[in-house]
């Protein structure tokens, strides 16, 4: 009998613009899991486009995510993730029974240049490490 689900864990994550944390949790979940977590990342009132800063941060960690784009958060997303972090997107999030919920206060990167964006940055990447482990996928370190 073939498998026609993804059996992968997946995660989502969320935040008011879908500009900086969001998407440098994503970034790192994709690159530290090597392709072994399914990824999503949305917004509650998706920005334009993705921070400049965010964009320069993760460059020079070797992981190149110009080709993103701010997506609006779906409840579909919420229902077909496992995990979901929200990075202070408040009441904007559903909530469904079943999934794990976590809440990760950060820094909000917007309008600061990239010597701020660095330490929020490095503490992401330290927190999608050690989500990674909890999912029994070791990270990539590199």
């Amino acid at each position: 009998m073939t498998e026609t689900t993804d059996s992968r864990p997946s995660v989502l994550y969320v935040c008011v613009h879908n500009a900086g944390r969001s998407q440098m949790a994503a970034a790192y979940t994709h690159y530290l899991s090597g392709g072994a977590v399914e990824v999503r990342s949305a917004g509650s009132a998706p920005a334009d486009e993705v921070n400049p800063a965010v964009l320069e941060a993760l460059l020079e960690e070797g992981i190149d995510i110009s080709a993103q784009t701010p997506k609006v958060l779906t409840t579909e997303a919420v229902q077909a993730s496992d995990v979901v972090v929200t990075m202070g997107c408040g009441d904007a999030c559903p909530i469904f029974p079943g999934k794990r919920y976590e809440d990760w206060a950060l820094a909000d990167p917007a309008g600061r240049g990239v010597e701020a964006v660095r330490p929020i940055r490095d503490e992401i990447r330290s927190r999608v490490s050690g989500m990674l482990r909890e999912l029994g996928v070791e990270p990539v370190e590199g």
